[in-house]
């Protein structure tokens, strides 16, 4: 995979939003594909073309329905409005939060897939780890998407992307993931020393390396 290129195609902001329960953070990651916006909705929402980017999931993909992914998160499908958007919990770790898939057909017919990730997460965590930590595993996540869809290798498995993060090629990437959520971050107006460190911090989460 070229990593400069796949790391320079998506696009990611950091932001907030006032919810019932308080302030959240909101991060938001989108990507083009060349693919109709119909094969993505499918890529998207078949469970056996899931778990051949993402993850294997169980339960039911359907309106209120109550989805499980293999090691991950779990929840309930909210909204579902095919072949545009659709919206779940996302429940993992006793934490409940919320996500939001939009597609959007653009010229030449590609389709733009935006992701967003509305959170609570409390000050401490936020300065420790900053985006990168549920960022940096939303960028793997369309990394496994790009080789499905609009001419991409037909999937990974689980085994070849755990070996893919283990390699070089795999750790560059992680370094390059949180180096742009470091960035958003900023513009979000994180200050930048701040910013760095929780950027150190949750790549060496990710790659298993003591930060700098």
């Amino acid at each position: 995979m070229d990593v400069t290129h796949q790391i320079a195609a998506v696009e990611r902001r950091v932001g907030s939003r006032v919810l019932p329960a308080g302030e959240a953070r909101v991060l938001t990651i989108s990507q083009a594909y060349d693919a109709p916006v119909e094969d993505v909705w499918d890529a998207c929402t078949d469970p056996d073309r899931i778990r051949r980017w993402f993850l294997p999931v169980s339960g039911e993909l359907r309106l209120h329905g109550r989805y499980q992914l293999e090691g991950q998160a779990g929840g309930v499908v909210q909204r579902c409005d095919p072949p545009e958007s659709f919206a779940a919990t996302w429940e993992y770790g006793g934490e409940v939060s919320w996500i939001e898939v939009r597609l959007t057909a653009e010229p030449n017919g590609r389709t733009r897939f935006t992701l967003e990730h509305v959170a609570h997460i409390d000050d401490e965590t936020w300065a420790r780890f900053g985006p990168g930590a549920m960022g940096i595993g939303w960028d793997l996540a369309l990394v496994g998407l790009s080789t499905y869809v609009g001419g991409g290798t037909g999937g990974v498995t689980p085994e070849q992307a755990n070996a893919w993060l283990a390699s070089d090629e795999g750790r560059e990437f992680i370094v390059e993931s949180g180096r742009r959520w470091d960035e958003a971050s900023v513009a979000a107006g994180t200050d930048p020393a701040e910013a760095t460190a929780a950027t150190e911090r949750v790549v060496a989460a990710y790659t298993g390396a003591p930060p700098a």
